[in-house]
């Protein structure tokens, strides 16, 4: 497996030196949201030629890949405003991701946590961004990958599947895997089971793989960790990935670079 880090957690640089750091420590490439990563870029709008141009050179220089260029928008949103504009600005970053050679255009399907009744109301809308999004992917040529979340639209395998199914573009259209964004009952799930049925039934969609730890605290609170101290059981994802994807990028959500050593051995080991 490749290693790889969503590159704002080491903080906002310029981008030379963001690249520079992420190769320093190792890895073999990173997600990059550009107005969280970069200074000089606040919005999706301030993007420029420039700034890819830079990106670009700056990361074959480090030899660092870029699996995926992150677009996070609230695709499932009924507002057909802040609908329409959560599409143009994907549609755009498909292009910005073809520009600096990125494996993925990644996206979550909302922003809220979304209760049941509020996730089947999203529904037909974040389909309908989906596939506005995914024959811009066919044009271009290029793949949008979706994340599934259990408190948003896109929250089960079956959805997944669904979206899948209707959309039609296996090969423009993929997944990015989270197993913490799946997980919402640690305590009485069984793992072993669950990520197997994950697996082998959107495994073949699926095209980098985030990795994060966590625990629940007594007031239900989300408490991120270190790989291996939470609740996450990875031994059945472990297998999957070296009996079907040795090639998959894993990348490290949530990284505290004060400890980064420690993460990327457990990542190295997986």
């Amino acid at each position: 497996m490749k290693i790889g880090v969503r590159a704002h957690d080491y903080g906002r640089m310029e981008i030379e030196k963001l690249a520079e750091v992420l190769h320093a420590q190792g890895y073999d490439g990173a997600q990059l949201a550009l107005p969280k990563a970069f200074t000089g870029i606040r919005r999706y709008e301030d993007i420029t030629s420039g700034h890819l141009e830079r990106i670009r050179r700056a990361f074959e220089k480090y030899k660092l890949e870029i699996p995926v260029f992150g677009c996070y928008m609230d695709l499932g949103n009924p507002d057909p405003v802040v609908r329409d504009h959560a599409v143009r600005t994907l549609k755009k970053c498909l292009a910005y991701g073809k520009e600096v050679g990125a494996g993925v255009v990644g996206t979550e399907t909302a922003y809220p946590h979304l209760n049941q009744r509020e996730k089947a109301q999203w529904y037909p809308y974040m389909v309908d961004s989906i596939k506005r999004a995914a024959e811009e992917a066919v044009r271009l040529d290029v793949k949008l990958a979706i994340e599934p979340v259990y408190w948003h639209p896109l929250d089960r395998m079956e959805a997944v599947l669904d979206v899948m199914d209707q959309v039609g573009e296996p090969d423009h259209l993929r997944m990015i895997f989270d197993a913490s964004n799946l997980l919402q009952f640690p305590d009485t799930t069984d793992q072993k089971t669950y990520w197997g049925e994950w697996l082998k039934y959107t495994g073949k969609y699926i095209e980098a793989m985030h990795i994060k730890d966590f625990y629940f605290d007594k007031n239900g609170g989300y408490c991120p960790v270190l790989l291996g101290k939470g609740v996450i059981q990875y031994e059945t994802i472990s297998r999957w990935l070296h009996e079907n994807r040795p090639d998959l990028f894993l990348l490290r959500e949530e990284m505290n670079p004060d400890f980064d050593a420690e993460d990327i051995e457990f990542m190295r080991k997986l």
